[in-house]
């Protein structure tokens, strides 16, 4: 039983940041987190305007992540941050982190982890010297239904799994965005987004995705970028053919130009004796065909589901949990993990059930290595970490 909430730090997520108000949000769902302090943005008088808003004492509003975590961390520790939690483009991930988990800080980042592979390499070797614990935001796999088809899979319910086909469709930059438009300026920028676009934002969460739920590893990638919309200096489309490390084939495919499309991942694994498939516009209803017998339909909060996706849900069958409870079960779990490590006791593996430093790893890895793919005329890379 946790003692206390856990206090969290916020970088980023100020005024009309969207994803800064989900990650509140999300942390907050539970009552398990509460948020003590932030550093909102990097002009000073929006971040005191965001920690006005939020309630925030004046001393806990910080106008830099460096002022935060050292003055934080100088704190007593009934009062100092647990964790911070990273919410800004890509580029502005690695030096927070680095130095949050440098003043004895966890840390919580959206994906992609870092810009680069070399940094995502670094930052898990420092919470590996520190015993600190890092929690990436691959919201997909916060899904009950999600982690009903990981334990069927994992049970060997299907069988030797064969195939993984995963995509996600968006629309939503199938025109050039308009200038005043930030969410789409930054992810279409290389200095802020990185080496990909629509791979690094979207792509990155369907690999997850693919990982998470087979219990396989990718080995090898055949990737074709492609640029769509005049003018965009990084990816908005993508194809790529993967191999794993149990012999199954799968085909991933991400595309931010799918005129009409909202927010479409949908996931099919298919083993020896059957195949499952998920989609996320209706995450309540994991779709299960047999081989030999007729199909099944598992829905979120019934009995006849696994003791995982029990432990992640929160309301009766026939009460839709979405995009927020996904979101807030990652930080429920990181939550307790980091309540029971307070208290020098073992997280439970329910509590360790969220995404870290190794999928970061692997998550700019992916990146890195589809653009070499796509770059090269050589049919199949390995996937190198």
């Amino acid at each position: 039983m946790m003692k206390e909430k856990i206090r969290m730090g916020m970088v980023g997520g100020g005024k009309q940041a969207f994803i800064g108000a989900v990650h509140r949000m999300a942390a907050n769902l539970d009552g398990l987190i509460e948020l003590c302090c932030g550093a909102f943005s990097s002009n000073a008088e929006n971040s005191i305007a965001s920690g006005k808003d939020l309630f925030l004492p004046e001393d806990r509003v910080y106008t830099s992540f460096t002022e935060m975590i050292l003055t934080e961390s100088k704190l007593p520790a009934t009062e100092r941050m647990h964790f911070v939690s990273i919410v800004t483009p890509n580029h502005l991930h690695f030096e927070p982190a680095m130095l949050a988990l440098e003043n004895g800080f966890h840390v919580l980042i959206d994906k992609p982890i870092t810009f680069s592979l070399e940094e995502a390499k670094a930052l898990k070797q420092k919470a590996e010297e520190t015993g600190l614990m890092i929690c990436l935001t691959h919201t997909y796999s916060g899904y009950p239904m999600v982690k009903q088809a990981k334990q069927m899979v994992a049970s060997g319910d299907l069988g030797k799994i064969r195939k993984v086909v995963v995509e996600y469709p968006q629309g939503w930059l199938s025109n050039p965005a308009p200038s005043d438009n930030k969410q789409a300026a930054w992810r279409a920028d290389p200095a802020k987004s990185g080496i990909s676009g629509c791979m690094a934002d979207v792509g990155t969460h369907a690999a997850h995705l693919a990982e998470y739920i087979s219990g396989l590893q990718i080995t090898k990638i055949c990737a074709d970028l492609n640029i769509l919309v005049e003018g965009r200096l990084l990816d908005d489309d993508g194809n790529v053919l993967l191999k794993f490390n149990n012999g199954a084939n799968g085909v991933l495919f991400a595309s931010q130009i799918a005129a009409g499309e909202e927010n479409a991942i949908k996931i099919y694994v298919y083993g020896e004796k059957g195949g499952l498939e998920w989609h996320q516009m209706e995450p309540n209803t994991l779709t299960v065909k047999w081989l030999d017998q007729p199909m099944q339909v598992y829905r979120t909060g019934n009995g006849y589901n696994s003791d995982i996706a029990k432990y992640n849900t929160r309301t009766p069958s026939g009460h839709p949990e979405g995009y927020l409870e996904a979101f807030a079960n990652i930080y429920k779990n990181f939550a307790q993990t980091i309540s029971a490590l307070q208290s020098e006791e073992k997280p439970s593996p329910e509590m360790l059930d969220f995404p870290g430093a190794e999928d970061g790893v692997r998550g700019m890895a992916f990146i890195e290595n589809v653009v070499a793919s796509s770059k090269s005329d050589q049919k199949w890379f390995d996937f190198k970490i």
